[in-house]
């Protein structure tokens, strides 16, 4: 029988959770330890997975196959530096940031690690949730590790794709424009529509029908075909008429109009927005 891939977590959050409860569901993995600055944290977590030990101390930390970091942004540098100190075999150890590149795990790869990182693009709001919603999330993939932990995620039920150390900061951009930007342009709408006096059951019931639309069509026919509006027929009175009343309502939502608008020309005519 093939040993089962030992898993230890560093900095049990949501997305350290959902992972340790995905090793825990997998056959081939076994969940080590689970360190966390306070017990009670890594107790918790160790609950919510159903396996693992909860440790408090890296003095604790037992030799495992793989260490997944995920620990917040501006801790993955100092954590890697208290690993790498550590009186550990080397081994295999990734974190999971969206914006770094592995390079931040270099104390580590110095010691003889094989570092990487692994950025499923996925919302961790809710553990229990997103441990459902792992299975065929995308995972982005990075480093000289890259092959174990393409193998260990692609195994937890993601949806592997390597991608560039150097790129990560734009890649990472990308999905805040993607997800985050169209979140905020819809709040924008929905502000403006008020101001201009819709009333709000059929502010809300188009909102829905655009929104819909809209999807449906980029995801159908591609950005520049589902391209309309006033930039995108050339119509540039109305753009610059339009944008000075956007202006004098929102300073910052009518630098967005026309930086946007300028975008949508560009797009309908060559197909790139610059």
């Amino acid at each position: 029988m093939t040993r089962a891939l030992s898993i230890t977590v560093i900095g049990p959050g949501k997305v350290g959770q959902t992972l340790l409860r995905r090793c825990n569901d997998t056959d081939g993995f076994g969940v080590a330890d689970i360190l966390a600055r306070r017990i009670e944290a890594a107790e918790a977590a160790r609950d919510f997975a159903f396996s693992g030990r909860a440790i408090d101390t890296f003095e604790a930390l037992r030799p495992a196959d793989v260490y997944l970091l995920t620990v917040p942004d501006d801790q993955i540098a100092a954590v890697a530096r208290r690993l790498a100190a550590c009186d550990l075999p080397p081994a295999t150890v990734a974190h999971c940031s969206g914006f770094h590149p592995s390079a931040l795990l270099a104390p580590l790869a110095e010691a003889g690690w094989q570092t990487g990182s692994a950025h499923s693009v996925l919302s961790f709001a809710d553990p229990a949730l997103s441990v459902v919603q792992f299975q065929g999330a995308f995972c982005g993939i990075e480093g000289a590790a890259s092959a174990l932990l393409t193998q260990v995620f692609t195994a937890l039920g993601a949806r592997c794709f390597p991608i560039r150390g150097e790129a990560k900061a734009l890649y990472h951009a990308a999905a805040v424009i993607s997800n985050n930007f169209t979140t905020v342009l819809q709040a924008l709408a929905q502000e403006a529509w008020a101001e201009a006096g819709m009333p709000e059951d059929v502010m809300s019931e188009l909102h829905a029908v655009l929104l819909r639309g809209t999807v449906e069509s980029v995801l159908a026919k591609g950005p520049q075909a589902a391209l309309t509006g006033p930039a995108a027929r050339g119509d540039s009175a109305v753009v610059t008429a339009q944008g000075a009343a956007v202006a004098e309502w929102h300073d910052d939502a009518g630098a967005v109009y026309a930086r946007l608008s300028a975008m949508a020309a560009r797009l309908k005519a060559t197909g790139q927005t610059r």
